[in-house]
Protein backbone atom coordinates (compact mmCIF):
# COMPACT_ATOMS: atom_id res chain seq x y z
CA UNK A 1 0.00 0.00 0.00
CA UNK A 2 1.19 3.43 -0.81
CA UNK A 3 1.18 6.82 1.17
CA UNK A 4 -2.22 7.61 3.04
CA UNK A 5 -3.65 10.77 1.65
CA UNK A 6 -5.76 11.02 5.12
CA UNK A 7 -1.92 11.22 6.84
CA UNK A 8 -1.14 15.07 4.67
CA UNK A 9 -4.81 16.32 4.59
CA UNK A 10 -6.82 18.30 6.92
CA UNK A 11 -9.96 16.25 6.61
CA UNK A 12 -7.83 13.61 7.58
CA UNK A 13 -9.50 11.87 5.23
CA UNK A 14 -8.56 9.89 1.44
CA UNK A 15 -6.78 6.51 0.35
CA UNK A 16 -2.95 5.45 -0.39
CA UNK A 17 -1.31 7.08 -3.24
CA UNK A 18 -0.01 5.29 -6.09
CA UNK A 19 3.39 6.77 -5.75
CA UNK A 20 4.67 9.10 -3.02
CA UNK A 21 6.69 11.74 -3.57
CA UNK A 22 7.67 14.65 -0.80
CA UNK A 23 10.09 17.46 -2.31
CA UNK A 24 12.30 19.12 -0.13
CA UNK A 25 14.99 20.78 -2.17
CA UNK A 26 14.49 23.43 -4.82
CA UNK A 27 17.44 22.25 -6.47
CA UNK A 28 16.03 18.76 -7.14
CA UNK A 29 13.05 19.73 -9.20
CA UNK A 30 14.60 17.94 -12.21
CA UNK A 31 14.95 14.54 -10.02
CA UNK A 32 10.76 15.06 -9.16
CA UNK A 33 10.36 15.31 -12.69
CA UNK A 34 12.41 12.32 -13.89
CA UNK A 35 11.11 10.23 -11.27
CA UNK A 36 7.27 10.85 -12.00
CA UNK A 37 8.29 9.43 -15.57
CA UNK A 38 5.71 11.54 -17.90
CA UNK A 39 3.00 10.94 -15.19
CA UNK A 40 1.69 13.92 -14.48
CA UNK A 41 0.94 14.08 -10.03
CA UNK A 42 -1.33 15.71 -8.09
CA UNK A 43 0.77 18.66 -6.14
CA UNK A 44 -0.19 19.07 -2.29
CA UNK A 45 0.65 21.47 -0.35
CA UNK A 46 -0.21 21.92 3.75
CA UNK A 47 -3.87 19.93 2.54
CA UNK A 48 -5.92 22.25 3.84
CA UNK A 49 -8.10 22.57 0.92
CA UNK A 50 -8.39 19.01 -0.29
CA UNK A 51 -11.09 15.91 -0.68
CA UNK A 52 -8.88 12.72 -1.22
CA UNK A 53 -11.21 9.89 -2.42
CA UNK A 54 -11.50 6.72 -0.51
CA UNK A 55 -9.58 4.85 -2.84
CA UNK A 56 -6.74 7.20 -3.56
CA UNK A 57 -5.05 7.99 -6.00
CA UNK A 58 -3.57 6.15 -8.93
CA UNK A 59 -1.21 8.99 -10.07
CA UNK A 60 1.91 10.31 -8.60
CA UNK A 61 1.53 12.83 -5.39
CA UNK A 62 3.87 15.45 -4.54
CA UNK A 63 3.65 16.97 -1.87
CA UNK A 64 5.51 20.58 -1.85
CA UNK A 65 7.80 20.97 1.81
CA UNK A 66 10.72 23.52 -0.15
CA UNK A 67 11.00 26.35 2.53
CA UNK A 68 12.57 29.48 2.47
CA UNK A 69 12.61 33.10 2.34
CA UNK A 70 14.77 35.79 0.73
CA UNK A 71 14.65 39.67 0.14
CA UNK A 72 15.53 42.26 -2.29
CA UNK A 73 15.54 45.53 -1.89
CA UNK A 74 13.81 47.51 -5.03
CA UNK A 75 13.77 51.13 -4.50
CA UNK A 76 13.41 53.34 -1.01
CA UNK A 77 10.68 51.61 0.00
CA UNK A 78 9.88 48.18 -1.85
CA UNK A 79 11.35 44.82 -1.03
CA UNK A 80 10.88 41.82 -3.49
CA UNK A 81 10.28 38.60 -1.39
CA UNK A 82 10.34 35.14 -2.82
CA UNK A 83 8.92 31.83 -1.18
CA UNK A 84 9.84 28.63 -2.14
CA UNK A 85 6.33 26.81 -2.22
CA UNK A 86 6.02 24.40 0.77
CA UNK A 87 6.53 27.47 3.20
CA UNK A 88 3.21 27.74 5.27
CA UNK A 89 1.46 30.99 4.17
CA UNK A 90 1.40 31.76 7.98
CA UNK A 91 5.30 31.78 8.41
CA UNK A 92 5.31 33.98 5.17
CA UNK A 93 2.70 36.60 6.97
CA UNK A 94 4.82 36.53 10.20
CA UNK A 95 7.97 36.98 8.27
CA UNK A 96 6.69 39.94 6.54
CA UNK A 97 5.44 41.68 9.76
CA UNK A 98 8.36 40.93 11.65
CA UNK A 99 10.64 42.79 9.16
CA UNK A 100 7.83 45.79 8.70
CA UNK A 101 7.21 44.61 5.30
CA UNK A 102 3.05 45.40 4.90
CA UNK A 103 1.30 43.66 1.81
CA UNK A 104 -0.24 40.41 3.36
CA UNK A 105 -0.50 41.26 6.78
CA UNK A 106 -4.40 40.49 6.38
CA UNK A 107 -4.20 36.91 5.23
CA UNK A 108 -2.32 35.58 8.74
CA UNK A 109 -3.89 33.03 9.77
CA UNK A 110 -4.83 31.33 6.67
CA UNK A 111 -3.66 27.36 6.63
CA UNK A 112 -2.14 26.16 3.80
CA UNK A 113 1.67 27.01 2.07
CA UNK A 114 2.29 29.98 -0.50
CA UNK A 115 2.19 27.64 -3.34
CA UNK A 116 -1.28 27.14 -2.75
CA UNK A 117 -2.20 31.12 -2.02
CA UNK A 118 -1.61 31.73 -6.02
CA UNK A 119 -3.94 28.86 -7.23
CA UNK A 120 -7.35 30.29 -5.66
CA UNK A 121 -6.18 33.67 -5.28
CA UNK A 122 -6.63 33.65 -0.92
CA UNK A 123 -7.94 36.14 0.21
CA UNK A 124 -9.60 38.10 3.23
CA UNK A 125 -9.93 41.09 5.09
CA UNK A 126 -10.03 42.94 1.56
CA UNK A 127 -6.61 41.68 0.80
CA UNK A 128 -5.70 38.98 -2.11
CA UNK A 129 -2.67 37.27 -2.77
CA UNK A 130 -2.86 38.86 -6.17
CA UNK A 131 -2.81 42.48 -4.49
CA UNK A 132 1.16 41.62 -3.96
CA UNK A 133 2.42 38.87 -6.20
CA UNK A 134 4.46 39.78 -9.06
CA UNK A 135 5.63 36.55 -10.51
CA UNK A 136 5.22 32.72 -9.85
CA UNK A 137 8.08 30.31 -10.65
CA UNK A 138 6.15 27.24 -12.19
CA UNK A 139 6.90 24.11 -13.99
CA UNK A 140 4.99 24.18 -17.00
CA UNK A 141 4.48 20.13 -17.85
CA UNK A 142 3.30 21.40 -21.83
CA UNK A 143 6.10 22.69 -22.29
CA UNK A 144 8.54 20.26 -20.72
CA UNK A 145 10.48 23.38 -18.63
CA UNK A 146 10.29 26.20 -15.82
CA UNK A 147 8.87 29.29 -16.94
CA UNK A 148 8.30 32.37 -14.96
CA UNK A 149 4.84 34.09 -15.07
CA UNK A 150 4.08 37.52 -14.61
CA UNK A 151 1.00 38.44 -12.28
CA UNK A 152 -1.10 39.53 -15.49
CA UNK A 153 -0.32 35.87 -17.36
CA UNK A 154 -1.57 34.25 -13.93
CA UNK A 155 -5.15 35.35 -14.55
CA UNK A 156 -6.34 36.49 -11.04
CA UNK A 157 -9.92 36.43 -10.39
CA UNK A 158 -12.15 35.65 -7.33
CA UNK A 159 -10.74 32.54 -5.57
CA UNK A 160 -9.25 31.70 -9.31
CA UNK A 161 -6.49 31.84 -11.45
CA UNK A 162 -5.24 29.69 -14.32
CA UNK A 163 -3.55 27.14 -11.90
CA UNK A 164 -7.03 26.51 -10.97
CA UNK A 165 -8.19 26.39 -14.27
CA UNK A 166 -5.64 23.98 -15.05
CA UNK A 167 -4.88 22.49 -12.64
CA UNK A 168 -2.73 19.48 -14.56
CA UNK A 169 -0.67 21.99 -16.33
CA UNK A 170 1.16 24.25 -13.33
CA UNK A 171 3.14 23.50 -10.63
CA UNK A 172 3.95 26.39 -8.79
CA UNK A 173 7.82 26.34 -7.28
CA UNK A 174 8.48 29.74 -5.61
CA UNK A 175 6.27 32.82 -5.28
CA UNK A 176 7.81 36.14 -5.75
CA UNK A 177 5.77 39.18 -4.04
CA UNK A 178 6.65 43.17 -3.93
CA UNK A 179 6.17 44.11 -0.45
CA UNK A 180 6.36 47.77 1.25
CA UNK A 181 8.31 49.34 4.12
CA UNK A 182 5.94 49.93 6.51
CA UNK A 183 5.23 49.97 9.96
CA UNK A 184 1.59 50.80 9.38
CA UNK A 185 -0.50 48.43 8.05
CA UNK A 186 -3.09 48.68 4.74
CA UNK A 187 -6.26 51.11 5.53
CA UNK A 188 -8.76 48.27 7.25
CA UNK A 189 -11.77 47.64 5.10
CA UNK A 190 -13.78 45.45 7.20
CA UNK A 191 -16.55 46.54 9.77
CA UNK A 192 -16.36 43.78 11.94
CA UNK A 193 -11.83 43.40 11.41
CA UNK A 194 -12.07 47.59 12.85
CA UNK A 195 -14.39 46.75 15.34
CA UNK A 196 -11.65 44.07 16.23
CA UNK A 197 -8.80 46.28 16.26
CA UNK A 198 -10.88 49.17 18.06
CA UNK A 199 -9.87 51.63 14.97
CA UNK A 200 -12.03 53.49 12.29
CA UNK A 201 -12.87 52.14 9.25
CA UNK A 202 -10.03 53.17 6.66
CA UNK A 203 -7.40 53.46 9.09
CA UNK A 204 -3.72 51.89 8.68
CA UNK A 205 -3.02 50.66 12.36
CA UNK A 206 0.39 49.29 13.43
CA UNK A 207 1.58 46.37 11.06
CA UNK A 208 2.17 43.78 14.05
CA UNK A 209 -1.05 44.81 15.89
CA UNK A 210 -3.17 44.49 12.38
CA UNK A 211 -1.34 41.29 12.05
CA UNK A 212 -1.89 39.78 15.53
CA UNK A 213 -5.46 41.37 15.33
CA UNK A 214 -6.32 39.05 12.43
CA UNK A 215 -5.27 35.85 13.71
CA UNK A 216 -7.21 36.61 17.11
CA UNK A 217 -10.71 37.62 14.92
CA UNK A 218 -9.95 34.90 12.65
CA UNK A 219 -10.25 32.64 16.02
CA UNK A 220 -13.16 34.29 17.60
CA UNK A 221 -14.97 33.33 14.52
CA UNK A 222 -13.79 29.55 14.04
CA UNK A 223 -12.03 30.89 10.81
CA UNK A 224 -8.43 28.48 12.06
CA UNK A 225 -7.60 25.23 12.39
CA UNK A 226 -7.76 24.64 15.73
CA UNK A 227 -5.50 21.24 16.86
CA UNK A 228 -7.92 19.16 18.58
CA UNK A 229 -11.70 18.76 19.27
CA UNK A 230 -14.72 18.02 16.82
CA UNK A 231 -13.77 21.16 14.15
CA UNK A 232 -10.21 19.64 13.99
CA UNK A 233 -10.97 18.05 10.43
CA UNK A 234 -11.80 20.13 8.23
CA UNK A 235 -10.95 22.12 5.00
CA UNK A 236 -12.10 26.10 6.16
CA UNK A 237 -14.91 27.04 4.13
CA UNK A 238 -16.78 24.26 1.32
CA UNK A 239 -18.19 26.95 -0.91
CA UNK A 240 -17.43 30.14 -2.41
CA UNK A 241 -19.62 32.95 -2.66
CA UNK A 242 -22.03 31.90 -5.47
CA UNK A 243 -22.53 34.40 -8.25
CA UNK A 244 -26.51 35.89 -8.23
CA UNK A 245 -28.29 37.63 -10.76
CA UNK A 246 -29.86 41.33 -10.32
CA UNK A 247 -33.17 39.15 -9.47
CA UNK A 248 -31.69 36.81 -7.18
CA UNK A 249 -29.59 39.25 -5.41
CA UNK A 250 -33.36 41.89 -4.86
CA UNK A 251 -34.74 38.46 -3.13
CA UNK A 252 -31.20 38.10 -0.69
CA UNK A 253 -31.51 41.59 -0.12
CA UNK A 254 -35.45 41.38 0.79
CA UNK A 255 -35.16 38.53 3.13
CA UNK A 256 -32.71 40.46 4.75
CA UNK A 257 -29.08 38.98 3.38
CA UNK A 258 -26.04 41.24 1.79
CA UNK A 259 -24.99 41.16 -1.79
CA UNK A 260 -21.90 42.47 -2.82
CA UNK A 261 -19.68 42.95 -6.35
CA UNK A 262 -16.05 41.51 -6.20
CA UNK A 263 -13.13 42.96 -7.59
CA UNK A 264 -14.30 41.74 -11.15
CA UNK A 265 -17.76 43.53 -11.01
CA UNK A 266 -19.46 40.19 -10.65
CA UNK A 267 -22.42 40.31 -8.06
CA UNK A 268 -22.49 37.44 -4.81
CA UNK A 269 -24.13 36.62 -2.25
CA UNK A 270 -22.74 34.38 1.14
CA UNK A 271 -22.58 31.04 1.30
CA UNK A 272 -23.24 30.71 4.82
CA UNK A 273 -26.47 33.30 4.89
CA UNK A 274 -27.79 30.94 1.89
CA UNK A 275 -27.43 27.55 4.01
CA UNK A 276 -28.42 29.53 7.06
CA UNK A 277 -31.39 30.34 5.45
CA UNK A 278 -32.17 26.90 4.49
CA UNK A 279 -31.77 25.66 8.00
CA UNK A 280 -28.17 24.28 8.53
CA UNK A 281 -26.08 26.12 11.44
CA UNK A 282 -23.12 25.20 13.54
CA UNK A 283 -23.21 21.93 14.95
CA UNK A 284 -26.12 20.34 12.44
CA UNK A 285 -25.31 16.82 10.53
CA UNK A 286 -25.20 16.84 7.54
CA UNK A 287 -24.10 12.92 6.33
CA UNK A 288 -22.64 10.25 8.32
CA UNK A 289 -19.80 11.23 10.21
CA UNK A 290 -20.13 15.08 8.47
CA UNK A 291 -21.21 17.90 10.52
CA UNK A 292 -21.24 22.04 10.11
CA UNK A 293 -18.67 23.19 12.42
CA UNK A 294 -19.16 24.11 15.96
CA UNK A 295 -18.17 27.76 15.37
CA UNK A 296 -19.98 28.38 11.60
CA UNK A 297 -22.14 27.15 9.06
CA UNK A 298 -19.85 27.18 6.08
CA UNK A 299 -17.15 25.48 7.69
CA UNK A 300 -18.34 21.67 6.95
CA UNK A 301 -15.87 19.23 9.35
CA UNK A 302 -15.04 15.38 9.07
CA UNK A 303 -15.40 13.50 12.34
CA UNK A 304 -15.95 9.81 13.69
CA UNK A 305 -17.59 7.32 10.64
CA UNK A 306 -16.74 10.33 7.65
CA UNK A 307 -15.48 9.06 4.40
CA UNK A 308 -14.44 11.53 1.87
CA UNK A 309 -17.83 9.98 -0.31
CA UNK A 310 -19.88 10.71 2.60
CA UNK A 311 -17.97 14.36 2.87
CA UNK A 312 -18.70 14.55 -1.04
CA UNK A 313 -22.42 13.81 -0.18
CA UNK A 314 -22.79 16.26 2.37
CA UNK A 315 -22.09 19.09 0.22
CA UNK A 316 -24.41 17.87 -2.29
CA UNK A 317 -26.73 17.68 -0.63
CA UNK A 318 -26.52 20.99 1.24
CA UNK A 319 -25.93 22.84 -2.27
CA UNK A 320 -28.95 21.12 -3.88
CA UNK A 321 -31.60 22.31 -0.78
CA UNK A 322 -29.71 25.73 -1.64
CA UNK A 323 -30.81 25.37 -5.07
CA UNK A 324 -34.36 23.97 -4.76
CA UNK A 325 -35.10 27.09 -2.15
CA UNK A 326 -33.22 30.02 -3.99
CA UNK A 327 -32.33 28.17 -7.67
CA UNK A 328 -28.48 29.85 -6.86
CA UNK A 329 -26.27 27.27 -7.32
CA UNK A 330 -23.07 26.48 -4.78
CA UNK A 331 -19.90 25.77 -6.02
CA UNK A 332 -17.48 23.51 -3.52
CA UNK A 333 -14.13 25.48 -2.79
CA UNK A 334 -12.14 21.70 -1.73
CA UNK A 335 -9.25 20.19 -4.67
CA UNK A 336 -10.91 16.65 -5.00
CA UNK A 337 -8.62 14.69 -6.42
CA UNK A 338 -10.41 11.17 -7.87
CA UNK A 339 -13.62 13.05 -6.56
CA UNK A 340 -16.37 14.45 -8.78
CA UNK A 341 -15.93 18.31 -7.99
CA UNK A 342 -19.57 18.93 -9.09
CA UNK A 343 -21.84 18.40 -6.70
Amino acid sequence: MGELLADHTTLRLGGPADYWLTHTDPASWPEVVQAVAGRRPFILGGGSNTLAGDGGYPRPVVRMATRGITARTVGDSKVEVTVHAGEPLACTVAYAAAEGLSGIEYLGGIPGTIGAAPVQNAGAYGQQIADCLTSVTAWDWDRGHTVRLEATACQFRYRSSVFRAQPSRWVILAVTLHLSRSQRAAPVTYKHLAQALDVPLGSRPPLAEAAAGVIADRQVRGLTLPDSGPDMRQAGSVFLNPPVTESQANEVRAAGGRTYRDRDGVLRASAGWLLEQCGYGPGRHVAPGVYCSTRRTLTVTARDGATATSFREGLRSMARTVCEASGIELRPEPVAPLVQTRI
